[in-house]
């Protein structure tokens, strides 16, 4: 679904550039899930299992292409 906007932006910013800003995107993104989960009192397995649904998500939107 976002794969072409994705390897767009990839292309324009070089591959360095891009993997620079896709991991503080996921830095920020994980950091937002500990919070809330901390915030709710949600366990670290189950804040891990979000984590990982987040990514898997991602790859399947294409956010990961």
């Amino acid at each position: 679904m976002f794969a072409p906007l994705v390897v767009l932006v990839r292309n324009s910013l070089g591959k360095t550039k891009f993997n620079q800003l896709r991991g503080k995107a996921i830095a920020l993104h994980s950091q937002v899930i500990t919070k809330v989960c901390n915030r709710v009192g949600i366990e670290s397995k189950t804040r891990q299992s979000f984590i990982r649904t987040a990514r898997d998500n991602g790859k399947k939107l294409g956010l990961l292409a």
